[in-house]
């Protein structure tokens, strides 16, 4: 009686730590997560709540951005960047240079390969039992009345990944929707960058806030 008294016991203690454990969560993206982890950035700022409200033990907030990246370099950088880690969740945040870089470059990638890859990182991390975020790309230009040049494909790219999300049962973080939606509302005099961005892609202050309150709802 005894020894099964003590067996309950330990494996209640067992319990209580692995449920209380710190949840290691990887931020996998461009250069926009690559900013993310510099003072002012969304990752940072995430951190800075968790620390105000007391729960930043419970989290370790790691970023894993590199400038540039499509969704292919992520797959290819995916097994020492991300499942050598161990993390428990994986936020992927790529898109807007599989679009951007067709202008720009003569790069990018078609969505069906787009598509393709996503699909096989999220199997490869779902295997190994990571809950993913899905965020799909927020803007290339900040006119809300859909009259950026490359508005259609970051639509159609963003539709994409919210199909993968609903496909494999992943959290969505739509970033294009609330972008829009801000956009809508406080870019009166339709400006193409300057209201959530520095330049029409990458976030200034309040855009980094909006990401970062938007991504706290998910971790949570």
């Amino acid at each position: 009686m005894k020894n099964s008294l003590l067996l309950l016991i330990a494996i209640a203690m067992l319990s209580f730590k692995t449920d209380n454990k710190t949840k290691r969560i990887i931020f996998f993206g461009d250069s926009i997560t690559q900013a993310g982890v510099q003072p002012g950035g969304y990752i940072v700022q995430m951190q800075e709540y968790l620390g105000q409200s007391g729960t930043s033990d419970q989290f370790e907030l790691l970023g894993a951005g590199i400038g540039g990246n499509k969704v292919y370099d992520l797959y290819l950088r995916m097994e020492e960047d991300v499942m050598a880690k161990n993390p428990d969740m994986v936020c992927i945040w790529v898109g807007v240079n599989d679009v951007w870089h067709k202008r720009s470059f003569g790069t990018g990638t078609d969505a069906d390969k787009f598509r393709g890859f996503y699909a096989a990182m999220i199997k490869k991390m779902q295997a190994q039992h990571i809950q993913l975020i899905l965020c799909t790309p927020a803007c290339i230009g900040e006119k809300y009345d859909c009259s950026n040049t490359q508005d259609g494909e970051i639509n159609q790219y963003a539709n994409i990944i919210r199909d993968l999300a609903r496909e494999f049962n992943c959290k969505l973080c739509d970033f294009r929707q609330a972008f829009m939606a801000y956009e809508a509302e406080h870019n009166t005099q339709n400006a193409e960058k300057g209201i959530l961005t520095t330049d029409g892609v990458h976030l200034n202050e309040a855009g980094n806030k909006m990401v970062a309150n938007m991504l706290l709802d998910k971790i949570k």
